[in-house]
């Protein structure tokens, strides 16, 4: 397993992780839902990625852009560190990793 790929996972699980903690802190079915689809797309994707599929790290990429650009938009909407901070942060190093696997 290559290090794009291992990225991908454990964004994922943040991602899923993130989103079940904003529904158990502040009742938030959007953080849920959110965070269950986009973890479970990265996961999958990783998932695909370690089995040969092409298509694995480009999905991983597509889903990490778009997460640092909403919570980048995020961060300039609220200006509060987190969640925005950590997922800009595990999309970037997701990122960095996963392109050059490509």
């Amino acid at each position: 397993m290559n290090l794009g790929i291992f990225a991908a996972l454990i964004y994922g699980l943040l991602a899923l992780v993130g989103g079940i903690a904003g529904y158990a802190k502040a009742g938030s079915k959007a953080s849920l839902i959110s965070g269950s689809i986009s973890g479970l797309l990265l996961m999958l994707a990783a998932l695909a990625a370690w089995q040969g599929q092409a298509w694995g790290l480009g999905l991983a990429i597509g889903i990490a852009a778009l997460l640092v650009a909403v919570f980048i938009a995020r961060l300039v909407k609220t200006r509060k560190l987190m969640p925005a901070s950590l997922m800009i942060a595990g999309g970037l190093v997701t990122l960095v990793l996963a392109i050059p696997a490509l």
